[in-house]
């Protein structure tokens, strides 16, 4: 990247869920963060919501695994900002707010989503919101 400024971005759950999980494009997202090309941040919201999807059964990921995963792969590389309550942006799935309301304290970049709800809002004061693959073709 050069003397790029590093790209800062909020990343939604399912797609640090992919990345740690299932690799493909989302998989690249955790190569950035770990070798410090992108700076991730999450909110205690953010954080509790990567928690309780990683929890799911169908992922069968014992705790041991969880925490492995929240310890080592995430908030090593992520940095926490806590943003005020804002109103509710997404009436259709208001726990995507987290993110907007992350994004906005952080000033982040870019927001990365496979959410159909935030990427329908395309931008969010002004910060675009984007599926990984736009995002890798753009940042």
């Amino acid at each position: 990247m050069g003397t790029q400024q590093i790209v800062r971005v909020a990343i939604d759950t399912n797609m640090v869920v992919s990345a740690l999980l299932f690799g493909g494009t989302p998989g690249q997202l955790l190569g950035l963060w770990q070798e410090g090309q992108i700076q991730p941040f999450a909110s205690p919201a953010v954080v509790d919501e990567y928690l309780r999807v990683l929890a799911y059964p169908r992922f069968q990921l014992g705790e041991k695994e969880i925490e492995y995963l929240i310890y080592r792969q995430i908030l090593p590389y992520f940095q926490i900002v806590t943003p005020e309550p804002g109103p509710v942006i997404v009436n259709a799935d208001p726990s995507d707010d987290a993110f907007l309301h992350c994004a906005v304290k952080a000033r982040v970049h870019a927001i990365i989503s496979g959410d159909r709800h935030l990427l329908a809002l395309e931008t969010f004061e002004d910060i675009p919101i984007v599926t990984t693959a736009v995002f890798l073709e753009r940042f």
